[in-house]
């Protein structure tokens, strides 16, 4: 489903609520090639296609909801070979019924049921009828877990009316009916929720079935695990992490090339992520910025600000205030 396409580098935490009605499906293939990840739109009427989309930005995250009549979408390995972004995608079924394909897999998706697939790798995504659905992006890292752990979850259906994933689509879907008054603070705050929300969701999906999950992609998630809780230690480094669980340096290097990363630039990503969000955070709006970096491992003040602005072509104050 097209949706807003967020970009790494930091997006303002306030974004004006956008909407667009096509006008016909050339006009829907148009706005998805201007503004979405480049998706392959086909329906069967196009002479009587009708579609809307809503969307807001909050911090890395873009929620949009799509009303849409019959129609189809396709990410091809030629799509995606032309950007190098690394998204996931959560679909909330709002009305009507989807069919979501990745990775051989296949979810049907009734209204309330919740999808995640990744933006990297081919999907179909098809509606033989009027749907209406809610769209969450976000890049890869966002999460605080593997990318090969969530990717085993893709286009496995979760089931909307009961336990914790039905908690998580009712959250959702209060976002997606109150996305004009999303914004500044307040809505960094639900968008750091809903990922926390998210990862969650998605631990207890593959506690269901272990049988799903390598025990790599085990050992990645709890030395993730490990790291988050840990990030405020100065001392944090490869050698201490892998000493606590009892496996060498280089094989814990090995568990973080497979998702593409480092065991450095995870910490530092962890680290500026939670500093960037308790900087707009009014809970910590008395604190200086060097109390903040500091409570998230960053001792040096100079070195805090020039990571920071590396990463997101800003200052911390700047960030801050939000110039």
């Amino acid at each position: 489903m097209p949706v807003s396409t967020v970009r790494p580098a930091v997006q303002p935490a306030t974004q004006r609520l956008t909407s667009s009605v096509a006008t016909s499906f050339e006009h829907w293939k148009h706005l998805v090639a201007e503004s979405f990840v480049p998706l392959a739109a086909r329906s069967a009427d196009v002479d009587g296609f009708r579609g809307q989309m809503r969307s807001r930005v909050l911090d890395r995250m873009s929620i949009v909801e799509v009303t849409a009549t019959s129609h189809e979408v396709h990410r091809t390995p030629a799509l995606i070979a032309q950007g190098q972004e690394r998204y996931f995608k959560l679909n909330l079924q709002l009305e009507g019924t989807g069919l979501l394909i990745q990775d051989n897999r296949e979810a049907i998706l009734q209204p309330g049921d919740l999808a995640i697939y990744n933006t990297n790798r081919p999907y179909t995504l098809t509606f033989e009828e009027q749907a209406r659905t809610m769209v969450v992006i976000f890049p890869c890292d966002a999460l605080s877990l593997p990318t090969d752990y969530v990717c085993q979850l893709a286009a496995v259906r979760m089931d909307g009316s009961t336990g914790l994933s039905g908690i998580v689509g009712r959250f959702l879907r209060q976002l997606s009916e109150n996305l004009e008054v999303l914004s500044g603070p307040s809505g960094s705050r639900l968008a750091a929720n809903a990922l926390d929300l998210v990862s969650t969701m998605l631990h207890e999906e593959m506690d269901i079935a272990p049988d799903r999950m390598k025990p790599q992609a085990l050992l990645g998630v709890a030395v993730r695990e490990y790291i988050n809780a840990n990030l405020s230690d100065p001392l944090l480094s490869p050698a201490s992490i892998a000493a606590a669980h009892f496996i060498s340096t280089r094989h814990l290097h090995n568990v973080f090339q497979e998702s593409g990363t480092t065991v450095a630039g995870w910490i530092r990503s962890q680290r500026l992520e939670g500093a960037r969000r308790d900087l707009r955070d009014p809970l910590h709006a008395g604190k200086s910025v060097g109390t903040v970096a500091a409570r998230w491992g960053f001792l040096d003040a100079a070195h805090f600000s020039r990571t920071f602005r590396d990463a997101f072509s800003v200052s911390p104050s700047d960030w801050r205030r939000g110039a």
